[in-house]
């Protein structure tokens, strides 16, 4: 494979032949399955029960009144808008109905009226990151804007920006606390272009949703109250956002933005699975089965688990490396790479060929 960073270690490829038809093999593997087709009681079921916890959490908000408590409120209100946002998510995917329409309808709502996110801007920067994942300069993900994942990116930093890069190893989780708030202000900038496809319509849910949230907050609570209530709620919302995200490709292999790698290589390679039961599944949105998701974007969440062991069977038939550890493990190889690569400003070691994981070592780490 042509164009790995060497900041990140190289996976060989398997043979060139038959690369051109081995996605559609393994998709047409997938689709005989019945692994793409789109589960509406299992969404029907998911959107009602989060909009119960939606519900429940703003009542009991107001029911409690102006108290300290409220902090308890604020933590339980972040994971609900997180999970809102795993809908809004698997709805910019297609994953719910096969209808776009009604796909952006619930992404809307999820997004726009009851997070605040703008489900547009969200959509076109993600869908750009799946044609193209850690692919640099083509990857909005890994743009270098907060923290760097390369050795290049590490050395065109100046002043606190390499200072930052130099302990970002160290702050990534705090600098979660202002996820949330990054969201928000590149969704509005997004907003006030005039290019803007759906401006208006998003505009009005987002100003409505910031109304009715600092409306609520304010109504209810002290100044002070509010104040902090905030910055809990939405400090909390944008470390679990950042947490659910973290594992899937930070510390994966970096593509050069002339790299011509395969479709399916592309999306093997520059991904990592979590393992784990239904809790893991429920906590990560089902973004733990991320090998799959970028194989498959518009699979039913629910169908993810099924389709792991067919994908992954298929890799090591193929030679590919399905690479799948714990979640404790994933946040410890992602800060190791962007300590190492932040901190020294020098790429991260090769490994031999011996460090490559063949297909009977992924094989044996990978059994329950």
């Amino acid at each position: 494979m042509s164009g790995i960073d060497s900041s990140i270690a190289q996976v060989r490829p398997g043979p060139q032949r038959r690369r051109g038809s081995e996605y559609a093999e393994l998709l047409t593997r997938v689709r005989q399955a019945g692994l793409l087709d789109r589960r509406p009681a299992y969404y029907a079921i998911k959107i009602a029960i989060n909009a119960a916890l939606v519900v429940a959490g703003w009542t009991i908000f107001v029911l409690l009144g102006d108290s300290w408590w409220q902090l308890v409120t604020a933590a339980f209100l972040a994971v609900v808008f997180t999970q809102t946002g795993f809908l809004g998510h698997d709805a910019g995917h297609r994953q719910i109905f096969r209808s776009r329409r009604a796909n952006q309808l619930v992404g809307l709502l999820h997004g726009n009226l009851a997070i605040g996110l703008a489900f547009g801007w969200w959509v076109d920067k993600h869908h750009r990151h799946h044609a193209h994942p850690n692919q640099e300069g083509l990857d909005p993900d890994i743009s270098g804007e907060s923290i760097v994942f390369t050795h290049t990116q590490a050395s065109a930093r100046r002043g606190a920006g390499r200072l930052l890069a130099r302990y970002q190893g160290l702050l990534f989780f705090p600098m979660l606390l202002l996820e949330a708030v990054s969201l928000h202000v590149a969704g509005v900038r997004a907003l006030s272009r005039s290019t803007y496809r759906e401006r208006g319509r998003e505009a009005l849910l987002l100003g409505l949703h910031a109304a009715a949230y600092l409306t609520a907050v304010v109504a209810v609570l002290s100044p002070l109250r509010a104040l902090v209530f905030v910055v809990v709620q939405q400090g909390l919302f944008g470390v679990y956002l950042g947490c659910a995200f973290a594992p899937n490709h930070k510390g994966m292999p970096i593509l050069t933005e002339d790299d011509d790698t395969d479709f399916l290589r592309r999306q093997v390679l520059t991904s990592r699975n979590v393992r784990g039961n239904w809790l893991i599944d429920f906590l990560l949105g089902g973004l733990n089965h991320q090998i799959e998701h970028h194989l498959f974007p518009s699979m039913p969440r629910a169908s993810l688990r099924h389709a792991r062991p067919i994908v992954r069977a298929y890799c090591l038939e193929h030679g590919l490396p399905y690479v799948e550890t714990t979640l404790l493990d994933s946040y410890r190889q992602a800060l190791h790479h962007l300590h190492t690569v932040g901190r020294s400003g020098q790429p991260v070691r090769e490994p031999e060929p011996a460090d490559v994981p063949d297909a009977g070592l992924v094989a044996a780490n990978g059994r329950r």
